[in-house]
């Protein structure tokens, strides 16, 4: 965006509704609760109740860490940055939340919290514009969780899956019987989120070059500065709050 880096420094574009920011922001943590108890697709399957109290812990937990590692940065507790701890957490948790216990999901929610703001912070000082921080978030801490599953699956859920004989379990729980399993579990994972990496990265470069010969993706500078929605809707979203071009 314009004005994002000057001189090679990140600067701040602040949301216009930040009070909005933390409503959408717990609109998605209440959906989260049907997305992942709801993917065990049975509410007779008794492991659905671990499934809600994982991903309650893990979001509340990444929010906090979030808060704290702020605070050791020497940074304010931006609700933002705070808003995108919670859903670090819950994008953490995500692929584990059926295979772990209680205190594995406060230990991968934690460690999403401070992940995601080293991570946002990173990908700013590479140069990298990205609004809402949702490689941060998404990308970079789902990759974390998708790798918690052969870390931290305790083995007490998951037996006969994908035609594994036992149930899934991780390297961290692993048993003298389990050890293989544990480690294929954890090499699984690996492999899945190396697959993601490289196949969404090229199918994405692919896709937005060809779009972008159709459809030019960003809009003029002018129109930029002035905002999208006059010159795209034809009309202002906020005609009180307008920025010049000159």
């Amino acid at each position: 965006r314009i004005g994002k880096f000057k001189d090679g420094k990140p600067q701040a574009i602040p949301g216009h509704d930040v009070p909005m920011v933390v409503f959408g922001t717990f609109v998605l943590a209440f959906g989260w609760f049907g997305f992942n108890a709801g993917s065990s697709l049975s509410g007779t399957d008794l492991r659905i109740s671990v499934v809600i109290v994982n991903t309650m812990l893990a979001s509340v937990f990444a929010a906090f860490t979030t808060y704290l590692t702020l605070c050791v940065k020497g940074m304010k507790p931006d609700p933002t940055m705070l808003c995108n701890g919670m859903l670090a957490g819950l994008v953490a948790i995500t692929a584990p939340c059926a295979f772990v216990g209680t205190t594995d999901a406060v230990i991968i929610g934690s460690i999403a919290g401070v992940l995601v703001v080293f991570s946002v912070l990173f990908f700013e000082k590479m140069g990298v514009d990205d609004p809402v921080g949702a490689v941060s978030v998404h990308g970079i801490c789902g990759s974390f969780g998708t790798i918690c599953v052969g870390l931290f699956a305790n083995g007490k859920y998951g037996s006969g899956w994908n035609g594994v004989d036992g149930y899934v379990v991780g390297l961290f729980h692993k048993t003298e019987e389990t050890s293989a399993l544990a480690m294929g579990q954890f090499k699984a994972q690996l492999v899945a989120v190396a697959t993601v990496w490289i196949f969404g990265s090229i199918m994405a470069y692919v896709w937005f070059k060809v779009s972008n010969l159709i459809t030019p993706i960003r809009v003029p500078a002018d129109v930029e500065i002035q905002g999208c929605d006059g010159p795209e809707m034809g009309t202002l979203g906020y005609p009180d709050f307008a920025l010049k071009s000159h």
